[in-house]
């Protein structure tokens, strides 16, 4: 969304999903770098997940991948990790499923669905994942996940009661006039962007820029 302007996370490919996973995997040295399978790339069957989970670790050399958490999910990261996959899961607010949930909504917070989240995080971690992002949930659930399961928990909009925590980098920096309430900007950057642009427009309309330093000149025989 951020980075091709896409309304949601839906029209996301697997190919595109290896493009930045190897543009990401060429930067790293350390980092452990964990992969998301794009909106309809594991739901159909295990098989299929397992193919396409295969594929990605082997073109971008990352180290895991992340899948959204459902009903019928666990089944999967199951058979996937008994397959030499390591899995994230993801759970509470999953952007692939906007389209069903009407929007991107806070979860969790009728116990109804808090039951429900619950049950789904702890399917996840008993199916063998390593670790499980939990996203937009009320903070009372995001603590009693944690409690619950083994994994580290990774909480994007879901309490400090998470072990640890993720933000889109875009919307940290402050790259975009609206985010969403659980971000904290620690920088300007569109600001920052914007006075730039302007600086160098006016300079190249003033014939500033380029000037001398910036300029190739004949070479003196």
């Amino acid at each position: 969304m951020v980075v091709h302007g896409l309304p949601n996370t839906v029209g996301v490919t697997l190919e595109m999903m290896i493009l930045h996973g190897q543009a990401v995997m060429r930067a790293s040295r350390r980092a452990m770098v964990v992969v998301d399978m794009p909106f309809g790339s594991y739901e159909g069957s295990k098989e299929e997940a397992y193919a396409n989970a295969a594929r990605i670790m082997k073109e971008t050399g990352a180290q895991a991948v992340k899948v959204e958490s459902g009903p019928t999910v666990p089944e999967t990261i199951d058979y996937m990790v008994k397959r030499g996959i390591p899995v994230m899961g993801h759970v509470g607010l999953r952007p692939q499923a906007v389209l069903v949930d009407g929007g991107f909504k806070a979860k969790g917070r009728g116990e109804e669905e808090r039951a429900r989240i619950l049950d789904e995080a702890r399917a996840t971690a008993d199916a063998g994942a390593f670790a499980v992002v939990v996203e937009g949930v009320a903070e009372p659930l995001a603590r009693d996940i944690t409690a619950a399961i083994a994994p580290p928990t990774i909480g994007i909009g879901a309490s400090a009661g998470c072990d640890g925590q993720i933000l889109v980098t875009d919307d940290m920096l402050g790259l975009f006039d609206w985010t969403p309430k659980f971000v904290r900007r620690y920088a300007d950057l569109k600001g920052e962007i914007a006075r730039a642009a302007g600086a160098y427009a006016e300079d190249v309309r003033a014939r500033r820029f380029p000037g001398e330093a910036e300029t190739y000149f004949s070479k003196k025989s």
